[in-house]
């Protein structure tokens, strides 16, 4: 029998999480490995029960791997741990959790690892993206992941800290679900408002594109004198962030480096090894455009 490795991701309605999906199973199929996706439409609760149910399985029906892009940052570790005592590997594909270190000096034989973008640098990028498009000074709009999620605090923190004794400030912070519905819908609630002339904000920068997209049509509808809003996001996907800059909707964004495909190459290195596990991977983003190009283009205006 092949082994089976079990992805679990966080939505299907986001268009980086179906290209982590068709990555994962294209990586696979090149290993030669069975591979099953399961999204828990962004609830820990669901994920958590996904990922039980599959260690809960009989022995013969296990998966080999569980590969996941956690929805809470701190809502896996007994999951991770139940999982590696049935001889279940583990790679986690959001942020590296401390969890990890004390479940492989426990398990020392199994693999247990992670495959990450690196979610820091990217809230650095973001806070130089947002000094160069505002010549380092105005008011940004910040619309982030859910509160729980660990990609969206890692971001956010290092955000702010790269801000920090600027002139650039975070004048309000909105919420959605990473989904382009989720940020329509709570930037529509927050333009309702009788926001005064002052609320206006310089940038709105987006955690994802995809709620860029939202946001953008929430503008559209109900403020259109402020589609002329810079508006950034990140993740870059070649049909769909790539895009949008090269048509002039966003500012910028950031690409990220899908890590589905990586976490399940990391299991199929570990079946194959002839010695030590594989270590760690650290995927680095880039700005789009460069951070240089941007400080060039905001000095012509």
């Amino acid at each position: 029998m092949r082994a089976k490795i079990v992805v679990a991701l966080l939505t299907d309605q986001q268009d980086f999480q179906l290209k982590q999906a068709e990555d994962a199973r294209l990586a696979a199929t090149q290993a030669g490995l069975d591979v099953e996706v399961v999204f828990a439409d962004g609830n820990a609760m669901v994920q958590v029960h996904q990922l039980f149910g599959c260690i809960n399985l009989p022995k013969e029906k296990r998966p080999t791997a569980i590969v996941v892009e956690s929805v809470a940052p701190d809502g896996l570790q007994s999951v991770a741990k139940s999982a590696a005592q049935v001889g279940i590997s583990w790679v986690l594909l959001s942020s590296q959790e401390a969890y990890l270190d004390e479940l492989q000096k426990d398990f020392p034989a199994l693999l247990i690892s992670s495959a990450t973008a690196d979610d820091q640098e990217i809230g650095r990028i973001q806070a130089r993206q947002y000094r160069a498009l505002l010549r380092n000074r105005g008011n940004v709009l910040y619309l982030e992941g859910p509160p729980l999620s660990a990609t969206s605090q890692l971001r956010r923190r290092s955000m702010e800290e790269a801000l920090r004794g600027t002139n650039v400030k975070i004048g309000k912070t909105i919420r959605a679900d990473w989904t382009e519905a989720g940020a329509k819908r709570v930037m529509s609630a927050w333009l309702q408002l009788n926001l005064e002339p002052g609320h206006r904000p310089d940038l709105i920068g987006a955690q994802n594109d995809t709620m860029a997209v939202g946001a953008r049509e929430a503008l559209l509808a109900i403020r259109p004198e402020w589609v002329d809003i810079p508006l950034t996001g990140c993740d870059g996907l070649p049909n769909a962030g790539q895009e949008l800059v090269r048509r002039n909707v966003l500012a910028a964004t950031i690409v990220k480096p899908t890590t589905a495909g990586a976490g399940v190459a990391l299991v199929a290195r570990s079946l194959r090894r002839g010695g030590s596990l594989p270590s760690p991977m650290v995927l680095l983003p880039q700005s789009l455009p460069s951070i240089e190009s941007l400080v060039a283009n905001s000095k012509k205006r």
